[in-house]
């Protein structure tokens, strides 16, 4: 069933952010921006809110998980100033929406409670893959987590808990099917769970993810979460960096994956560095895609009005693009060299 995807986020004096108010692609959209710019933060804000629309989950809580502040100290998520401050949090799904309004003096989660409105009434199945891979600390780690204050986000144990969702009953649809098979045939092989542990399963037997490559078993995540039935129709996928730990020649490929993702009700959000990511992107997506691509920058006049984001569904209209001028600028420094030679 086609779920109503998040359309729009409003912040106020959350993070880096001083005042945002955005609309949101209904199947892809890409952030870039330097580093400290908050890319992550916004992933990581619309998971928690997705996640809420789960029926046991608090937003305020979620918040205090993914982005584990000092002492899990609500407040201190309020952009920080010389004085007291109150952060303001609008999510919205077409006619349902969140709310989430807290000062920099808060201290625990359990003392603000979010406004909704139909928030909850169709639960988003959300995933976040973080940039460092996870699978191959899996075993133990979810037991580990539940008895000990460890500084790990709850993205990382919420991660390994869908991984290790069994197969799902049946067989796969043919869109479904498309997409492990691309998969299989990069990985080489399945993958199987054992124990919470995760092998690559091939002709040869089965190899253990810890002596894998790590761009090898975030190609072999998808391929579980594919195949668990976790990444259909209605779910929200969050994707920091998948650029990293893959091969250039392998990118193209995993941008396929998300597109097709897209198109068939799955709603993605990335942020990326990587140049042939986005150009990658740029040449294989078709005219009926809806891709929006998020530049967050700091303006030049005024820094301390915050992160300001501007929008583009075309890689050549999208404006600050720090990374295609920096891959520009390293064309031009060559040319120059070879002709100074």
């Amino acid at each position: 069933m086609q779920h109503s995807p998040l359309t729009r986020i409003e912040l106020t004096n959350f993070t880096a952010f001083a005042k945002l108010d955005h609309p949101l692609s209904p199947q892809l959209n890409v952030f870039v921006g330097t580093n400290g710019t908050g890319k992550t933060h916004l992933l990581k804000l619309l998971y928690a809110a997705g996640a809420a629309t789960q029926k046991d989950v608090r937003f305020a809580n979620k918040l205090v998980g993914v982005f584990k502040p000092y002492e899990n100290r609500l407040g201190r998520l309020v952009r920080r100033v010389r004085k007291s401050s109150t952060a303001k949090l609008q999510l919205h799904r077409e006619s349902a929406r969140i709310t989430l309004t807290f000062s920099n003096h808060v201290a625990q989660a359990d003392e603000v409670i979010a406004r909704v409105r139909d928030w909850k009434q169709e639960p988003l199945k959300c995933v976040y893959i973080p940039v460092k891979e996870v699978l191959a600390q899996a075993a133990g780690f979810r037991s580990l987590y539940k008895e000990y204050e460890l500084r790990f986000d709850e993205t990382h144990v919420d991660l390994i808990d869908w991984a290790l969702k069994p197969k799902r009953r049946g067989p796969p649809d043919v869109v479904r099917r498309n997409l492990l098979e691309k998969i299989e045939a990069y990985i080489a092989g399945t993958v199987s769970v054992e124990n919470e542990e995760f092998f690559l399963e091939d002709e040869h037997g089965q190899i253990e993810f810890t002596l894998l490559g790590e761009g090898l078993r975030k190609l072999g995540l998808i391929w579980l979460l594919i195949q668990n039935g976790t990444l259909i129709d209605g779910s929200v996928l969050f994707w920091d960096e998948p650029e990293a730990n893959l091969n250039p020649r392998v990118i193209g490929d995993v941008v396929e994956i998300l597109l097709e993702l897209t198109r068939h009700g799955v709603q993605v959000f990335v942020a990326t560095h990587d140049y042939v990511f986005l150009k990658e992107l740029d040449l294989r997506r078709k005219k009926e895609d809806q891709v929006a691509f998020h530049a967050l920058f700091r303006p030049k006049e005024g820094r301390d009005s915050g992160v300001r984001v501007s929008t583009a569904d075309t890689l050549a209209t999208l404006d600050p693009n720090v990374i295609r001028d920096t891959y520009l600028g390293l064309l031009d420094r060559e040319a120059e060299r070879d002709f100074n030679d």
